[in-house]
């Protein structure tokens, strides 16, 4: 029996082993070819795009509970190991974050993005406020937590993953250990799951394709413009002021520096667990404490995620935009700041980001199967979008360690001369 499967395994390897992103470019290419030539034939193969959202669907109230409370429960900052300027290098991760956000709503309300999706619901209505929308929110918030992992009413359970994170803080060695395990093997079926992306994709394709024809590809672009623009507005221009702010000197020298060694390598790995000893070596190349990047450049790769905060806003607000949804400001507000709270639990698997827009689209009442067809819209553009944000999201771990280093410097030599 093994004899026979050995030549299977040898040509399911290469498959196994290639590269996500060029597997995904290929199914784009030939969904869009096979919705030319044979249009009826393209509708029936729908079901490959539905199975592919299911799994997505089934897979991502786990992923977000299990990887926020291992998070929280296992990244300890330890004050007395001489770290002493991981506390601004934390506050400037969670600065950039928001502000991130709130320059994506900014980008969606100058250019405002529909998209097209297959089966939108019916009778949808738009919150009646912001006190509407939260008070929705407390009441998510306070759900029962396996009722919220079953509705997949994800602010429950990330409300539930933050408070168990915090309290399992104070946990045994081993306990902490074994959700650690626990978040690898989340994070081990998800990518499972992600491999498949390329089939769900072929499918998704060809039935949009066929049943809505090319001008689809017009709207994806302009999706794709507006979240690569703001992304390069946050790495270009917002991060760099944030740098002045601390060093008082001409950021774009570090600023181009982090990005072309840190944002290039992140943006073909596409993790920014991967690209941890880039940003490691980038700081000991600048002689920065050890004891300081040793620390934040980790927690970085987990909780600074504006490329990431940018996306959830984006397409969050592009889903509300295609099914008529009028967004208030107050509201547009309260959007950033949970973008900012899902950006920081991002998983480090491709397309992370993309598996946290249902909670999102939660404020605005959208419902589960709307919101899965938004992630697999989204999955279709994250051959760029996936790669650009993890380049903006790792390059600035390494640009804020070495910016809050500075200023420290510079501070302590005010004192001197004071």
């Amino acid at each position: 029996m093994k004899d026979t499967l050995r030549p299977l395994f040898r040509t399911a390897t290469p498959f196994l082993q290639a590269s996500l992103v060029k597997q995904i470019l290929v199914a784009l290419v030939l969904g869009m070819l096979f919705a030319w030539a044979f249009p009826a034939g393209a509708r029936n193969v729908a079901l490959l795009g539905t199975i592919f959202t299911t799994a997505l669907k089934g897979v991502a109230p786990v992923l977000v509970f299990v990887l926020v409370m291992s998070s929280i429960a296992n990244n300890r900052v330890d004050e007395g190991s001489g770290s002493v300027h991981v506390k601004p290098i934390l506050a400037l991760y969670l600065i950039s974050t928001f502000s991130s956000a709130l320059v994506a709503v900014a980008a969606s309300f100058l250019w405002p993005t529909e998209i097209t999706l297959a089966t939108a619901q019916e009778g949808l209505s738009a919150p009646g406020g912001i006190s509407e929308v939260l008070t929705g929110l407390i009441l998510n918030v306070v759900d029962n937590p396996f009722r919220a992992m079953y509705n997949a009413n994800y602010i429950g359970i990330l409300a539930w993953a933050i408070a168990m994170g915090i309290i399992l803080r104070r946990a045994r060695e081993g306990t902490r250990e074994m959700l650690a395990d626990a978040a690898s093997a989340v994070e081990m079926l998800v990518r499972l799951v992600i491999r498949f992306a390329p089939v769900g994709i072929f499918g998704l394709v060809s039935s949009t394709f066929a049943q809505e024809g090319f001008g689809v590809l017009a709207e994806y672009a302009q999706l794709l413009t507006v979240l690569l623009g703001t992304m390069a507005f946050v790495a270009l221009v917002l991060n760099p002021f944030l740098v002045w702010l601390c060093t008082k000197k001409n950021p774009y020298p570090v600023t181009l520096m982090c990005l072309r060694e840190s944002g290039v390598n992140a943006f073909f790995t596409r993790s920014s667990a991967a690209n941890i000893p880039i940003n490691m070596e980038i700081c000991r190349r600048m002689n920065l404490p050890e004891a300081t990047y040793s620390v934040s450049i980790p927690v970085g790769a987990t909780i600074n995620m504006a490329g990431a905060a940018v996306t959830i806003t984006v397409i969050t607000l592009s889903a509300a935009y295609s099914l008529g949804i009028e967004v208030g400001f107050g509201t547009a507000i309260f959007l950033s700041i949970v973008a900012s709270m899902c950006a920081a639990g991002t998983s480090g698997v491709p397309g992370g980001s993309l598996m946290l827009i249902p909670l999102a689209c939660g404020l605005f009442g959208i419902d589960q199967d709307t919101a899965m067809q938004v992630v697999a819209v989204g999955f279709i553009i994250s051959v760029l979008q996936d790669s650009c944000e993890t380049g903006l999201n790792s390059s600035s771990d390494a640009l804020f360690t070495i910016a809050a280093c500075e200023r420290a410097k510079r501070l302590e030599a005010e004192k001197a001369e004071a």
